[in-house]
């Protein structure tokens, strides 16, 4: 098999030398080109071309989340097609790794290449869904493109924490769950619309949503991980259906305290639940629509501010070597 290696150098949890002996484990089973990327965006490219080119069947990921987001986004540029497409296939180098880990994949990046290779010598794959988020017609926001998401995204809170996390780490942090928490703290601390939602959720044929000051889109469980805790916030999160929600209506200190206390305690039966929780499951399609411009997130990649974007969950999008 011709495969593409894209290698994400800046990885947080891999070093040059590891990287080399899973690139050399990965040639002895494959005909192996590798890209390291340059610049952000690059990844996208270098899936795109692969996937325009009919050069290889499958695009490899090293690296974290960001870097398997873009992997996809250059992979569907033109729509999915999963028969011509080439597969996707990751080894997570990053620090929370979300994507692979919910796959199944080891979350240890060498015992990760292992179960790659044995899932290659046996030819083992499955079709997953993923989640597509645009601009609606009637937005205010200047144009925007149209993007996949593997895991999630979020309208509000979650997505300020995100944009708080960049900004550190665009200053020289290590991306640490305890980074995570401090700016989590931040974020709520800081944030003037926490006690007055103006988030509403629109669904064809229901009566809309309104009032959230929060909103998280998930497309699989768990939505993320505390170290090795996950956290659910919608039970029955699965890419094998449409996309869920989980909304709340207040972030006041006791409702931040009794909800983020249910994540922590959160399982794949029982997520957030409560007077000011709002839980959708297995939606095809709604548009989080905001009265001013609110922080965005793409599967933890920070996208600016948006008034509106309309999601889609596609089913059987995308082939995936795992």
């Amino acid at each position: 098999m011709r495969a593409l290696l894209v290698v994400n150098p800046a990885a947080t949890t891999t070093s040059v030398r590891t990287r080399e002996v899973l690139t050399h484990a990965l040639a002895s089973e494959l005909k192996l080109e590798v890209a390291a990327t340059e610049y952000r965006g690059h990844a996208r490219e270098l899936a795109r071309r692969a996937a325009e080119q009919g050069s290889v069947e499958a695009v490899i990921a090293l690296g974290g989340d960001g870097t398997v987001n873009e992997v996809v986004n250059g992979l569907l540029e033109h729509g999915p097609d999963p028969d011509r497409l080439p597969r996707l296939a990751v080894v997570p180098g990053g620090s929370t790794n979300v994507f692979a880990r919910a796959l199944g994949m080891p979350n240890d990046v060498v015992e990760a290449t292992g179960a790659l290779l044995d899932a290659l010598r046996t030819g083992s794959e499955r079709l997953i869904g993923l989640g597509h988020a645009a601009g609606p017609a009637d937005s205010r926001d200047a144009e925007v493109p149209a993007r996949w998401f593997t895991f999630c995204a979020g309208l509000g809170f979650d997505a300020g924490v995100v944009g708080r996390v960049e900004a550190q780490r665009a200053r020289g942090k290590r991306s640490t769950h305890a980074l995570y928490v401090r700016q989590t703290l931040r974020q709520f601390l800081g944030d003037p619309q926490r006690s007055r939602g103006t988030i509403t959720v629109e669904r064809p044929g229901e009566e809309p949503v309104t009032g959230l000051v929060m909103t998280i889109v998930c497309n699989t469980n768990p939505w993320t991980y505390l170290g090795n805790r996950p956290v659910y916030p919608v039970p029955g999160t699965s890419f094998d259906s449409a996309l869920d929600v989980m909304g709340l209506t207040s972030l006041s200190p006791a409702a931040l305290t009794r909800y983020g206390t249910q994540l922590l305690r959160s399982t794949p039966e029982r997520g957030v639940h409560g007077r000011h929780a709002l839980s959708l499951h297995d939606v095809p399609r709604f548009t989080l629509r905001c009265a001013q411009p609110l922080p965005f997130q793409l599967d933890g990649d920070h996208l600016g501010v948006r008034t509106a974007v309309t999601f889609s969950g596609v089913a059987r999008a995308l082939r995936v070597i795992v």
